[in-house]
């Protein structure tokens, strides 16, 4: 996928919110619904969205579908964005 893809799955905030939830390690998708106030098929969409733009990886563990981030991803955008500002720094 292209990064206007991965722009427009990082645009929502509960996206946002769940690669937020996501870098303190992997999380299933019940562990992730708890934590929000809409329902399940909505984080769903939510959880298949970010997967689609490879933000984040899953797993089946027996009954339970376990949710990582992909930082490389987010390394990349974060790599482009630097090189769009211009940025010439070696940090």
């Amino acid at each position: 996928m292209g990064i206007q893809h991965t722009l427009k799955a990082l645009s929502d905030p509960v996206r946002r919110e769940i690669l937020n939830m996501l870098k303190n390690g992997q999380m299933s998708a019940g562990e992730i619904t708890e934590k929000f106030d809409i329902t399940g098929a909505a984080i769903s969409r939510h959880l298949s969205v970010l997967k689609e733009a490879d933000l984040v990886r899953d797993k089946r563990d027996g009954k339970f579908i376990i949710y990582e981030l992909n930082a490389s991803v987010l390394e990349e955008i974060m790599l482009w964005l630097k090189d769009l500002k211009g940025d010439n720094s070696n940090d």
